[in-house]
């Protein structure tokens, strides 16, 4: 059994990492096996996701504490926190892939800056694509143009080569 002591610092600890995080994932863990858990840990952590397991009595204090208006004793089950400090899907994606794997697992709630988000909000932000992807996307729709007018001035420079190259092969 943890002291009051130390209770105090996972809450403090909490707190600060739910103050400085962009998305943050509940789940229920309830029948998942070690070496499940291990492995999702794993995969969180490569992510820069943290992963706590508390008490929702302890959560509520941190969730306060960050000013959170949010309720973890409405959430079911034993509840895992998984906080995201880099990406605001990196949290969401994992679990959720985790959690088709494996039934023992389920996503309950989660908080997207300040605001609390249900079970079918966490899934949608899951089917987001990842901030990288977005920003290839972006880097491909603005380099389009470019490289389209690139194409027409070669396509000019082509079309007098081509012709240039028939008047010498007509005269000789």
């Amino acid at each position: 059994m943890q002291t009051k002591q130390q209770k105090e610092v996972l809450v403090k600890d909490l707190a600060d990492k739910l103050k400085n995080s962009k998305a943050v994932v509940f789940s229920d863990y309830k029948g998942l096996e070690v070496k499940d858990m291990t492995v999702l840990r794993r995969e969180l952590r490569a992510e820069g996701v943290d992963l706590k397991v508390l008490k929702k009595t302890l959560i509520n204090l941190a969730l306060k504490d960050a000013g959170i208006e949010m309720d973890a004793k409405r959430l079911e089950g034993q509840v895992a926190v998984a906080v995201s400090s880099k990406d605001e899907v990196a949290a969401a994606k994992i679990i959720a892939k985790a959690a088709k794997a494996n039934e023992n697992l389920k996503i309950v709630g989660g908080i997207l800056g300040t605001k609390e988000l249900s079970k079918e909000e966490v899934d949608a932000l899951a089917k987001l694509p990842s901030k990288e992807e977005l920003l290839a996307k972006l880097v491909g729709t603005l380099n389009a143009p470019v490289s389209g007018f690139v194409n027409v001035l070669a396509g000019n420079m082509r079309g007098l080569v081509t012709a240039l190259k028939a008047i010498a092969d007509q005269k000789a």
